[in-house]
């Protein structure tokens, strides 16, 4: 049995560079989707106090309102599928 432990665990030494994430991939996407969906919600709360002290024009308010919707509802959505996703690996026999 030790010979094929050290096996496996040499298998997996070899393998285990392919599955390393390679550094500025990946987290860069989400960084600019985390960065994009704080600027909206940003100039959807100006243009709502701006709004308040009659600064702001009503169908902006509306388009802004809207835009942040949307936003929230796909924030929500991806959240829904990663947890959705977590789960399945959960269920997942070992």
């Amino acid at each position: 049995m030790p010979t094929v432990s050290a096996l496996a665990g040499h298998s997996y030494a070899a393998a285990r560079p392919a599955t390393e994430p390679q550094p500025g991939t990946g987290g860069t996407a989400a960084l600019n989707i985390a960065r994009d969906f704080t600027a909206t919600l940003q100039q959807a709360e100006a243009t709502a106090q701006a709004a308040m002290t009659g600064d702001a024009d009503p169908h902006a308010l509306v388009q802004v309102l809207a835009q942040t919707e949307l936003a929230v509802e796909a924030a929500v959505t991806v959240r829904d599928k990663m947890v959705e996703a977590y789960q399945e690996i959960l269920r997942m026999p070992v």
